[in-house]
């Protein structure tokens, strides 16, 4: 049961949270998923929920695309990619649609899954629409001082051999028709830290929207796991349909409690 209410709050409040993706420069590997308009992982990051502050009065409609690349010895490469739908209403509500799985990443039969990120009414919700089930947890209350990705990323940098990290501005672009700006961080594993005989590079760049406060881009690169680009596409920049932030009715819906978290 513990594990089970985690999986959902991971899947939809990330911090991701958002939806298959790359390594991150932590050495994440696809899989990973996180957000809040930042440099999380993959995931909801893209319809903004992750740091449980919603983005209102920016509501669009987008498919979000990863492809992920990773060349193996003998210039032999494996290649796959996913997407998702995504919408994001002006209350700040999120709607995520895609295949879940652990094969989702993979090609291989995964069932359809829908994620929806409601903070007006303070739930979130798995929908499984073949079974026209629903899975519901309270949303949780933001902490108050620092938050605990804050504390783990600080723990981290004391710990010995810990990751050389440098952070640069890229200015802004125009991505995908929106106007963004872009963040390239570069992280160094030195010798020896994760049993490496040389160093570790991972880079990952993060271009966010400054209208819809979400990344429409981000690119990874780890040589332990390959590249991966996940972009927004096709976006809408429109009100979506109300009713696709609701529990649809005929669902069986069963309540989680959401456990404490570990201080």
């Amino acid at each position: 049961m513990k594990k089970l209410a985690q999986f959902c709050l991971i899947l939809l409040l990330a911090a991701g949270i958002v939806l298959g993706q790359g390594p991150g420069p932590g050495g994440r590997r696809p899989g990973a998923f996180g957000h809040g308009g930042g440099e999380g992982a993959f995931g909801m990051e893209f319809a903004g929920p992750g740091s449980r502050t919603p983005v209102t009065g920016a509501p669009y409609s987008a498919v979000q695309v990863t492809q992920f690349q990773q060349t193996l010895e003998g210039a032999n490469q494996i290649s796959r990619q996913t997407q998702s739908k995504v919408y994001r209403d002006s209350q700040g509500r999120v709607r995520i649609e895609g295949a879940a799985g652990p094969g989702a990443f993979h090609g291989q039969a995964t069932t359809a899954s829908v994620r929806i990120f409601d903070p007006v009414a303070g739930y979130s919700h798995v929908l499984n629409p073949q079974k026209m089930t629903a899975v519901s947890m309270a949303i949780p209350a933001p902490r108050q001082g620092a938050s605990a990705a804050g504390r783990r990323a600080h723990d981290a940098a004391q710990r010995p051999n810990a990751p050389q990290v440098l952070k640069e501005d890229l200015g802004t672009q125009t991505i995908n028709g929106l106007a963004a700006a872009g963040t390239r961080t570069t992280q160094t594993i030195p010798a020896g830290a994760v049993g490496n005989a040389q160093p570790i590079q991972t880079v990952r760049e993060v271009w966010i929207s400054t209208d819809l406060k979400v990344p429409v881009m981000i690119k990874s690169s780890d040589p332990r796991f390959g590249t991966s680009v996940t972009q927004l596409t096709g976006i809408t920049q429109a009100e979506p349909d109300a009713a696709l932030f609701q529990v649809p009715a005929g669902y069986t819906v069963t309540l989680r409690t959401r456990q404490p978290q570990q201080q």
